[in-house]
C-alpha cells in the first residue's frame, strides 16, 4: 500500500542541516497495523506527515499503491486524502465553534455528500461511540475523553482505508484510551491499514508490527504476539 523509496527529509536550522528522516526502502502493506515508536524528536511525526501527503520529502518518492503522491497536483493529493485516509491527532483538532455533529460531518462535506446523508452518517458514528446525546455539544462542553471520541468518529465516518494516528492516546485516561484502542482493533479486523505514532507502550503492544525510529532511521522491532496484543 505505502512504499517509501529512497526518502530523505531534512531541514536547515541555524545554518545546519538536520536530517529528520532517512529511509532507503520501507513498505507498509494493506491491512498492516504498525506502531512507530522512538524518542521525541526522532522523526516520527515527520514520517506520518510524509505518508499522509502533508509534507513532501527532500528527495525520494512516497507511493500509495501505484500513485507517487508528491508527483500529483495538490488538489488531487487533497482528494486522495479525503477518499482514502483518516487522521487521529493527540490535540483532536476539533473546530471549537462547531457542534460534535458538525465536526464529524466535515469529511463528508469535503466529499460533497447530501446534507441529510452527512447528518445520518455522523449521528450513527457518534452514537456508536456513546455520544448520541451529545450531538449538539461544542468541544468546550465535552470532557477530554469525549472530545477524542468525537475526533475518532470524524476519522472513521468516511470509511477510510487508511488510519494515520499521531499519539492518539497521549492525553487520555485509561477508559478513554481503551475506547480508542478497541476502535483501532475493530478497524484492523475490518482490513484497514493503521500507522500509529506513539510513546504509549500499551498502545504499541496492540499493533501487529512495531518500527523504531531513532535519529531519522527506521528499524523493525519485535513483532508482538497476538495473545499479548489482545490481553493488553
Amino acid at each position: 500500500m505505502f512504499r517509501l523509496e529512497n526518502v530523505v527529509k531534512h531541514y536547515t536550522r541555524r545554518g545546519d542541516r538536520v536530517i529528520a528522516l532517512d529511509c532507503q526502502d520501507r513498505t507498509f502493506e494493506k491491512g498492516d497495523y504498525v506502531a512507530i515508536i522512538g524518542p521525541s524528536g526522532s522523526g516520527k511525526t515527520t514520517l506520518l506527515s510524509l505518508l499522509g501527503g502533508m509534507l513532501s520529502p527532500t528527495i525520494g518518492k512516497v507511493w500509495l499503491d501505484e500513485t507517487s503522491i508528491y508527483d500529483i497536483p495538490v488538489a488531487e493529493r487533497s482528494a486522495l486524502r479525503s477518499q482514502k485516509m483518516g487522521f487521529v491527532f493527540q490535540t483532536f483538532n476539533l473546530i471549537p465553534y462547531l457542534t460534535a455533529l458538525q465536526n464529524v460531518q466535515i469529511p463528508l462535506c469535503l466529499l460533497q455528500l447530501d446534507q441529510k446523508e452527512q447528518e445520518r452518517r455522523a449521528t450513527e458514528m457518534l452514537t456508536r461511540f456513546g455520544l448520541g446525546n451529545r450531538l449538539d455539544h461544542r468541544p468546550a462542553e465535552l470532557s477530554v475523553g469525549q472530545q477524542q471520541r468525537v475526533a475518532l468518529a470524524r476519522t472513521l465516518v468516511n470509511d477510510p482505508q487508511i488510519i494515520l494516528a499521531d499519539e492518539p492516546t497521549g492525553n487520555l485516561d485509561p477508559d478513554s484510551r481503551e475506547t480508542v484502542l478497541n476502535a483501532f482493533d475493530a478497524a484492523h479486523k475490518e482490513g484497514r491499514t493503521i500507522v500509529m505514532v506513539t510513546h504509549d507502550p500499551i498502545a504499541a503492544n496492540r499493533a501487529s508490527r512495531r518500527l523504531t525510529l531513532r535519529n531519522g532511521l527506521l528499524d523493525e522491532s519485535n513483532v508482538v504476539p497476538v495473545a499479548q496484543r489482545h490481553s493488553a
